[in-house]
């Protein structure tokens, strides 16, 4: 079976348009900061009943030093 030009154009275009998703996908993510989230730090320390602001491990870590 001959390919059509017009058929392998197409598929080349395809080609390079599916090439150049996910160079832009791997640009954005890795500009993005590879998926972290940034810690939202807290002016000063809030409670909501016996919740604290901060985790409960930071709580006992700073207990220890």
């Amino acid at each position: 079976m001959a390919m059509s030009v017009a058929t392998a154009v197409v598929l080349i275009l395809l080609g390079w348009a599916c090439v150049a998703a996910m160079i832009g996908t791997v640009a954005l993510v890795i500009r993005d900061g590879r998926g972290q989230i940034p810690l939202e730090p807290s002016d000063e320390s809030w409670t909501a009943g016996n919740l604290p602001s901060r985790p409960y491990a930071d709580i006992r870590l700073q207990g220890r030093r």
